[in-house]
């Protein structure tokens, strides 16, 4: 009698294998990890180079244009109000999670980027005097994309994978940790649930 390891079978040994090794690590441990994870992927495609520094470091300009778009769209008067408060309530949640919130949150907690501390593939050039935690990508573009959701789930569901995929990229880029991006992502939902909650309330 004979078996046969199927490709299948082969792929959810080396997860299990994987899931094993990660509960046997501390929380760093973890997140080192899936950095190295991310990052080893990059410098070995360019085309995926590319796409990872744009999403990391461009993308964000034509995202926040297309939001402001929407001030001027509206079929009547009624929806023109809403999606004005729309894009001031996502701004205005963007600028809170990240220049109050996680600003303030760098003079309690010193991070050092990867690059400063470790061998990384790092695709582009970054200031390593600066806090890696939390992301202020992170929690900028989540509390964005949070707003914008709430208001209008279509657009606000692309937001939302664009934030993710930019966060991501930070990753792939070497600039952050995954642990860097989670905290800024909390950020970001939290403020931009709590400006939207204002915004309707009074």
């Amino acid at each position: 009698m004979s078996f046969v390891i199927k490709k299948s079978d082969y792929s959810i040994v080396l997860i299990y294998m994987k899931i094993i090794k990660l509960q046997g690590m501390s929380l760093l441990g973890v997140d080192y990890y899936l950095f190295q994870q991310i990052n080893g992927s990059a410098g070995h495609w360019a085309k995926l180079d590319y796409l990872g520094i744009y999403l990391a470091g461009y993308v964000q300009y034509p995202l926040v244009g297309a939001l402001l778009i929407y001030l001027f769209l509206g079929k009547d008067r009624r929806e023109k109000i809403r999606n004005r408060f729309m894009v001031f309530g996502a701004l205005a949640a963007a600028l809170v999670a990240r220049f109050v919130v996680a600003t303030s949150l760098y003079y309690f907690f010193m991070r050092l980027r990867p690059f400063a501390t470790e061998i990384v593939n790092q695709l582009i050039p970054y200031d390593s005097a600066r806090s890696s935690f939390p992301s202020g990508h992170a929690s900028f573009f989540f509390a964005l994309a949070v707003v914008v959701y709430l208001y209008n789930r279509k657009l606000g569901a692309w937001f939302l994978a664009t934030s993710a995929l930019i966060s991501l990229a930070r990753v792939y880029v070497g600039v952050h940790y995954p642990s860097d991006i989670l905290a800024g992502a909390i950020i970001g939902i939290l403020v931009g649930w709590l400006v939207y909650y204002l915004l309707n309330r009074y």
